[in-house]
């Protein structure tokens, strides 16, 4: 599904110059479970950046189901975010003052999907994460683990063909990160292809390989199961 060849990225110039990433090869395949790991300023939030189609890679090639990614245009990239990615975030990133059930219909706006049709979306979504009893629940009403179960539920709600999660777990206490993770392995169980950050090797043990990056590059690849 993904192929990163010899991919670099660098901010600023001569004596500021600052290489993030240098010469990363990476192939991830559809139906994969990969963590990325690695001390702060290894790169791991860089590489997650591009592969979501936040950030453009200074070097190299990034190529998605066939099509290169790093030729695409703003526009083509933003259409390209919109249809294929699913994110999960640390801070969740919910819309305040507004019911579970509005805030994973927000992407299916994008995509013109009827009212109607996407409010049904949405619940299936929320009914997969097990809130289907909250749905009009105002999201500063909901729990830390109740808020990032909206968060998955709207980044699924898509049907997208990868889920990217940034410290999904992040602010989440241990009991309540193991029900997060279990979510998402059940997701991987379906057939869903995940590639998630964490700096948690507890949680990094969920996924079938983990890639552990250091000073912006790939210092081993470690296969879990």
């Amino acid at each position: 599904m993904i192929s990163l060849e010899h991919l670099g990225k660098t901010y600023g110039a001569g004596e500021m110059k600052t290489e993030v990433l240098k010469d990363i090869n990476l192939h991830i395949d559809k139906g994969e479970f990969v963590a990325i790991m690695g001390p702060s300023g290894s790169g791991k939030s860089t590489l997650m950046n591009i592969i979501g189609c936040l950030d453009r890679p200074s070097a190299g090639k990034y190529f998605f189901e066939e099509t290169a990614i790093d030729q695409l245009n703003s526009d083509q990239r933003a259409l390209f975010r919109r249809y294929k990615l699913g994110f999960i975030f640390q801070g969740y990133n919910l819309l305040k003052k507004t019911s579970a059930v509005e805030n994973v219909q927000m992407p299916l706006v994008y995509q013109g999907i009827t009212p109607k049709k996407r409010r049904l979306l949405a619940y299936e979504a929320l009914k997969s994460v097990g809130l289907e009893a909250y749905i009009e629940r105002d999201s500063s009403q909901l729990s830390g683990g109740q808020q990032q179960r909206v968060a998955i539920a709207r980044a699924i709600v898509t049907n997208p063909s990868l889920l990217l999660a940034d410290e999904p777990t992040g602010n989440l206490d241990t009991k309540k990160s193991h029900e997060i993770m279990m979510l998402l392995s059940d997701f991987h169980a379906k057939g869903s292809t995940i590639i998630m950050v964490t700096h948690e090797e507890e949680m990094a043990q969920y996924a079938s390989r983990i890639i552990h990056l250091r000073d912006g590059e790939v210092e081993r690849i470690e296969d879990v199961r």
